[in-house]
């Protein structure tokens, strides 16, 4: 049997998780000089009222060396082996930390899904519903390395304080998006993030734009399944772009989530993104 690990950047629902007993290391959440473990004992509700309050932005740890280890361990006791998929090394050095603690622990394989979020969270569904079906570890590890290219992630970003306090864009820059109402959209490219188009007006209007660009006119896509993760607190927001999925009516299955304490500490609320599969 092989065992799926993972760390809490990959946001997929809890309920999935569950259902495919896939083990989720939480990231560190340092909130006015405290550590929290993401998910664990804070919640990103925790982290939009400290900066309404006026506080300062919270910042991320990556997952360490010997918790890492300590994963890796206990759970090849319990089976024959463990894959091990990462939040992008661009974004984190969680993939480093891990390899490091997959050098002392026998039948580790750690994989660098080059994403984020759902982008890192679609690989790891992907690699337990492999494991499930009585893949091997080689199968396993060459359906990620062939999907990995392939993911399509990206996101509209309601406000830029959270990036400008995280030292992710300039004070002008936010200022003038704010002024402006621009709404930048991101995409994951090459393991990083970029900035491909900027929208401009109300949130409901820019997300109605953004899915339908994403969408219109393609024929490159796996219509299996597409993946929504938000952000939103604005009551409509995340269930009027569903109803724009489902309006499409190519995807066999929607899967939606909320984004964990650690992206959200990046982009703050109202950010809405999409993943899925390009053929």
């Amino acid at each position: 049997m092989i065992k799926i690990t993972t760390d809490s950047t990959c946001d997929l629902p809890e309920e999935l998780l569950e259902q495919h007993h896939i083990t989720v290391l939480p990231l560190g959440i340092v909130k006015a000089g405290k550590l929290y473990q993401d998910g664990i004992n804070i919640r990103t509700a925790d982290i939009a009222a400290h900066v309404d309050a006026g506080g300062e932005i919270t910042t991320t740890n990556a997952v360490n060396v010997a918790d890492y280890e300590a994963v890796f361990r206990r759970e090849t006791e319990r089976y024959d082996a463990v894959i091990h998929i990462n939040i992008g090394m661009g974004f984190s050095c969680c993939h480093q930390n891990a390899k490091l603690a997959a050098e002392e622990v026998p039948e580790v394989y750690v994989v660098d899904s080059g994403n984020l979020t759902m982008g890192h969270g679609m690989l790891v569904l992907a690699a337990a519903e492999a494991a499930e079906a009585g893949k091997s570890v080689g199968e396993i590890l060459a359906l990620l390395e062939d999907m990995i290219p392939r993911i399509e992630t990206s996101f509209v970003l309601d406000r830029l304080d959270y990036m400008k306090k995280g030292g992710r864009c300039s004070a002008v820059t936010a200022l003038g998006a704010n002024l402006l109402k621009l709404h930048p959209c991101v995409e994951v490219i090459d393991g990083k993030m970029s900035v491909t188009k900027k929208y401009r007006g109300s949130m409901e209007k820019v997300l109605g734009e953004y899915v339908r660009e994403r969408l219109a006119g393609r024929t490159d896509i796996d219509t299996g399944r597409i993946f929504l993760v938000d952000t939103c607190r604005t009551p409509g927001l995340t269930e009027s772009v569903r109803a724009i999925l489902e309006e499409d009516g190519r995807f066999g299955q929607i899967i939606c989530g909320k984004a964990g304490c650690t992206i959200f500490c990046h982009c703050g609320p109202d950010t809405l993104g999409l993943v899925f599969l390009r053929k």
